[in-house]
């Protein structure tokens, strides 16, 4: 049976279990566009391509499923470029639909033309360094090749987002619907994971360690491995601190939670690190220039290393390892606690030991547990609303939140993740304009499970002004999410490095706001300003945050600054 291209590409979506493409509409894509009125995928139209990118992104690291936005040639397809990084530098496997100008008018100066010929603007080369595999497809004689070609990169250990730009004319080509029958689609956990590395030695490094810390990153959650990090903590009294990303992995203010290890942390971690561990394990965390505080040769000094990680390229990247094993985290965690398990004879002593160490951990949280100083106390009056907000936030939602924030300073200070929600930093290329559109996609996901997430944006004014327009797209397919800004008239970064590096010459970072009531109302939509922590109470008593759409507004002194230092 013959099909046209354009139908072909609509039926790939759908053997690849895509739910919904975000995109927006353009004459080069509208082939296709024809083909999706009746298809399965539900197209989602975003207001800016650069928002169907990031939605796409937040859609693929929740449900951890292949997600797939759509654009037009030309300007649609390069304002895709910035949430593409993103998806890139995060490992997403994000398929990327774009129109191309006929095949036949190439190099003569057609109308958003970006075919590289000519003098025209070479889309290929724009999105080479950021996908996994890209193609310009000019004849359907190799469709089905190129299709595998896409597939095995979408479904990778190391996956990432692929490009597909298809030119008009080729789209309404005629092939046989056979060619969908050439695709390998793996099923989910087709590919296993390989290992090596010794697992008994890690379980010797660790008997003989008498303070061992875990230094969990986002390769421990996104293993599946939760539980296991939590029962080997449990089980030998070794706290866990976590990278950004990773917050949550076990649950944070637990007894053996140590919190976040990062440059804008409160610090916690990093102390016990540096005076107590001897012993560090990472499971499936970078140590990269956030995580170890510009790599501090503090943090490792005198101490064993141990790593995992299923990414081999990671291993001994940064530091040398004294045991590291490459493979899947979960299953290199079963392996060790069955070890442990299984030594009968050392396991009243593995008890008396986890004791010892949880005794060497209450005495450092007592002797760090005295009164503040005066610089202390001064900011933590700057921030009390934030801390307040987060507090708050823990309490009202201690499971099955999804919280996307791109300012992350406050809450990797002041939030408690705890291991039944959701935290999920701008962690990939860290840009503005990421969390309303990267949430949005989220909640297209979660809306069709059995249980739903409330969800929370949470981002600067400034990066705010550059995603805005979709919470329009929200209003559109009523997506209850809850936007927080955090009010400070000023790019808050920004003037923090300008105050402390450059003399407080001030410039290009303070702005007028819009009164974010009236757009509000604009957008249809309710909207909270917090000025006291009395307004915080009634925002948590009495607002709906889980059935409709909501703009937070939280007010900030320009002049209140973070006292890490992000520049050198």
């Amino acid at each position: 049976m013959k099909i046209s291209v354009s139908e072909l590409i609509v039926r790939y979506l759908e053997r690849l279990g895509v739910e919904h493409i975000f995109g927006m509409p353009g004459a080069h894509v509208l082939p296709i566009y024809d083909h999706l009125h009746g298809s399965r995928v539900r197209s989602v139209l975003v207001k800016h391509e650069q928002g169907a990118a990031f939605m796409a992104g937040g859609y693929a690291r929740v449900s951890h499923k292949i997600a797939a936005c759509i654009a037009t040639a030309g300007p649609g397809a390069t304002n895709l470029v910035t949430g593409i990084a993103n998806a890139y530098a995060e490992r997403l496997p994000v398929l990327v639909i774009t129109g191309e100008t006929s095949t036949y008018i190439f190099g003569k100066g057609g109308l958003q033309e970006s075919s590289g010929e000519g003098g025209a603007i070479d889309q290929g080369s724009l999105f080479s360094s950021i996908t996994r595999y890209h193609k310009l497809i000019e004849r359907t004689d190799y469709l089905g090749q190129v299709l595998n070609q896409a597939t095995r990169a979408l479904f990778s250990r190391d996956p990432g987002p692929v490009l597909l730009s298809i030119p008009y004319n080729v789209q309404k080509e005629w092939v046989d619907a056979s060619v969908l029958e050439q695709l390998h689609i793996p099923h989910h956990g087709e590919q296993r994971s390989t290992q090596s590395g010794p697992v008994e030695a890690l379980e010797r490094l660790i008997q003989a360690a008498s303070t061992p810390v875990i230094v969990a990153g986002y390769g421990a959650i996104k293993a599946g491995a939760r539980g296991d990090v939590a029962r080997l903590s449990t089980a030998l009294g070794i706290p866990v601190a976590s990278s950004l990303k990773a917050k949550g992995v076990v649950s944070e203010g637990s007894q053996l939670s140590l919190g976040c290890l990062g440059v804008t942390s409160n610090g916690d971690a990093y102390r016990y690190i540096v005076e107590h561990a001897d012993l560090v394990i990472f499971l499936g965390a970078g140590f990269n220039e956030r995580t170890s505080y510009l790599w501090d040769s503090k943090l490792l000094a005198g101490k064993k290393i141990a790593q995992v990680d299923r990414d081999a390229a990671q291993l001994n990247k940064v530091f040398k390892a004294d045991v590291a094993i490459h493979g899947d985290i979960r299953e290199v965690l079963t392996e060790l606690l069955a070890l442990l398990e299984s030594d009968a004879a050392s396991h009243g002593l593995a008890r008396v030991v986890a004791n010892s160490r949880l005794e060497k951990l209450a005495a450092h949280r007592q002797a760090a547990a005295s009164p503040p100083s005066e610089d202390e106390t001064h900011r933590r009056t700057q921030f009390r609303l934030m801390e307040a907000f987060f507090a708050g936030l823990a309490a009202r939602f201690p499971e099955d939140a999804m919280i996307f924030d791109d300012n992350i300073v406050f809450a990797q200070s002041y939030f408690d993740v705890s291991h039944a929600n959701h935290y999920f930093p701008n962690s990939g290329i860290s840009s503005l304009g990421h969390a309303i559109p990267a949430a949005i996609g989220a909640k297209f996901f979660t809306q069709t499970q059995a249980k739903d997430s409330p969800t929370f944006a949470i981002l600067g004014d400034g990066g705010f002004q550059m995603c805005c327009m979709e919470l329009m797209t929200a209003v559109n397919y009523a997506i209850p999410i809850n936007v927080v800004v955090i009010n400070n008239a000023s790019m808050g970064l920004i003037r923090k490095n300008q105050f402390q590096l450059y003399g407080e010459r001030y410039i290009d970072c303070d702005f007028v706001n819009p009164d974010f009531q009236l757009l509000a109302q604009s957008f249809g939509i309710r909207h909270r300003k917090i000025e006291s922590e009395a307004d915080l109470d009634d925002l948590f008593a009495h607002a709906d945050l889980e059935g409709s759409i909501n703009l937070i507004e939280i007010m900030l002194d320009k002049n209140a600054f973070p006292t890490y230092l992000s520049a050198r």
